[in-house]
Parts: C-alpha cells; sequence; structure tokens
C-alpha cells in the first residue's frame, strides 16, 4: 500500500464532515470530479469501502470511521508541525474534555490566561463524566480531559490539577445526614453511571451497607440542585460548583466522612500524544497552582 496522501486525507475528511461530494467540492473550494477521483483513489489505495449511501447522503462504513479517527489526528499533527517549524508557538486545535463542575468552577481564568498567553490555540470543550471523558482520550476523539478520581486510568499520563471538597446536599426541610443510616430509602440525583462524585457517594453508602431507594439522573448541576431543593432527594455536590451557583442557601449543606469528602481531579493525555498546545496547557496549569 503507498504511503497516506494528506490531501487525499483531507478530501476524505470533508466529504465526512459535510455529507456529500458536491458540499465537501463547494467547502474544499474544488470541482466535484476531482473530489470525487481522489475519493475513489484513496479507497483504491487503501481495498476498502469508505462511505455508503443512506436517504442521498454518503455516510461512513466501518472502515471509514476508523480512517476517519486517523485522519483527523494525522491533519492536526500535520498543521502543528508546520507551525512548529515556523515559529515553535503552540497553533492549532486543542480539544478538551471536562466535567461539568470543573467547567463551571475551576477552568475559566485558566483557559482565560491559556488564551492570553496563546491566542493562536483554539480550544474545543467536551463536557461529560470522567469515565467517558477517559474513554475519549484513549480513542483519540480528544487529546486531554480533567476528570476525577476514580477513573479508568489504564494507558493514559497524568498530572493532579485540583482537590475538591465535596458536600452533600439535602433539602432545608430535611433533618441533618450526619451518616448513610440517615438517608434511608430515599433517593440519590446524580449524574449518569461513570461520574467520579456519583461513585464517591455510592461508596460512602456503601461502607454501611446503605442503598438508595432510587437513583435520579441529570446532566447539569443546575438540575441536580434544583431538585434537591424541592425535595426529591440528596446529591454530592463539590464545594465549589454551590459558590458558583449562589446555591448555599437554597440546600442544606452537610460534610462527607472521611476520605469521601476529598476528590482530587486530574489533567490526563495519552503519552503519546503530547502535543506543544497540550505542553502550553499543562505549564500554564502548573504556573497558576503557584
Amino acid at each position: 500500500m503507498r504511503n497516506l496522501d494528506l490531501d487525499a486525507l483531507q478530501i476524505f475528511k470533508a466529504v465526512a464532515d459535510q455529507g456529500g461530494v458536491a458540499r465537501a467540492a463547494a467547502h474544499l473550494n474544488r470541482v466535484q470530479s476531482n473530489v470525487s477521483t481522489r475519493l475513489k483513489q484513496l479507497e483504491a489505495s487503501l481495498e476498502a469501502p469508505l462511505f455508503r449511501r443512506q436517504n442521498r447522503r454518503l455516510v461512513l462504513s466501518d472502515q471509514g470511521r476508523v480512517l476517519l479517527s486517523y485522519a483527523d489526528r494525522l491533519l492536526r499533527l500535520a498543521d502543528e508541525a508546520q507551525a512548529a517549524v515556523r515559529d515553535g508557538s503552540p497553533q492549532g486545535v486543542l480539544r478538551i474534555g471536562t466535567m461539568e463542575s470543573t467547567a463551571a468552577a475551576r477552568l475559566p481564568p485558566i483557559l482565560a490566561a491559556y488564551h492570553a498567553a496563546w491566542p493562536q490555540v483554539r480550544i474545543e470543550l467536551v463536557t461529560g463524566t470522567s469515565a467517558a471523558l477517559a474513554a475519549k482520550v484513549r480513542s483519540y476523539e480528544i487529546e486531554a480531559a480533567f476528570v476525577a478520581q476514580p477513573f479508568p486510568s489504564e494507558g493514559l499520563a497524568a498530572v493532579d490539577a485540583f482537590k475538591e471538597e465535596l458536600a452533600l446536599i439535602s433539602p432545608l426541610a430535611w433533618d441533618p445526614i450526619a451518616s448513610p443510616r440517615d438517608l434511608g430509602d430515599r433517593s440519590v440525583i446524580a449524574f449518569a453511571s461513570g461520574c467520579s462524585y456519583r461513585r464517591i457517594l455510592e461508596s460512602w453508602l456503601n461502607q454501611e451497607g446503605i442503598a438508595p431507594g432510587k437513583v435520579m439522573e441529570f446532566a447539569s448541576y443546575h438540575a441536580i440542585v434544583a431538585c434537591v431543593a424541592a425535595g426529591s432527594g440528596v446529591a454530592i455536590v463539590p464545594r465549589s460548583v454551590l459558590a458558583v451557583l449562589g446555591a448555599e442557601h437554597t440546600v442544606r449543606v452537610g460534610a462527607l466522612s472521611g476520605s469521601h469528602g476529598r476528590a482530587l481531579t486530574q489533567l490526563v493525555w495519552r503519552a503519546d500524544d503530547d502535543t506543544p498546545a497540550l505542553q502550553a496547557l499543562r505549564h500554564k496549569l502548573q504556573a497558576l497552582q503557584g
């Protein structure tokens, strides 16, 4: 097989992103016949179909989805290599995953300082649970992620970022909850499975053999805090998020005993994909930590 042509990969990615040859040709300012020919040549060199037609659109085949993940990385690295040779400064796109709590309470000053230092880097944020973000890093969908322990750490390099103090919040009308036994069969309000804070809460309950009545899953801290305030159940929330939301007086804020009351957030990345833009983020993070 011949070496992959970056120009052909760019055409392939445009067809995948735009959903068809005509739109890809317009996007790339090329004639359709050129795009079609280059795409066929790429499929021939790889000996695999990259697209299939569905409802008058081209959609990726299984082989095409595999190639797209590599195409994204190769094209990004090519851009970064050119920029590094020109002036040595970070360039291009840096895709970062983050938990919602980190995005709300911790990242704004870091990203502001990063942008001031390296405005030529475009940062794209993706939110999710720690387990989901770690998986995205391993599959090359994002370059790095801020995740909280515990999370699946196999194959990832990491550096400590923040230490969060966790609070157990409950409705103001309830009596204080000092131990898992005080929860009884009341509901737990949390993010989906894979959330590190949810795992900590479940561990706190399991230490005394307590199972919640049910788990209500939400996708934002605004919704979680609002449901707790309305009397629906209890939740575990970083105190920094409560401060950002101004929610300290709308719910009862209690402490979690022992190690359950603290969580370590780390920045993780693949050791084989350490780009100048990512190195700059780590340096900025360390500088702001003092």
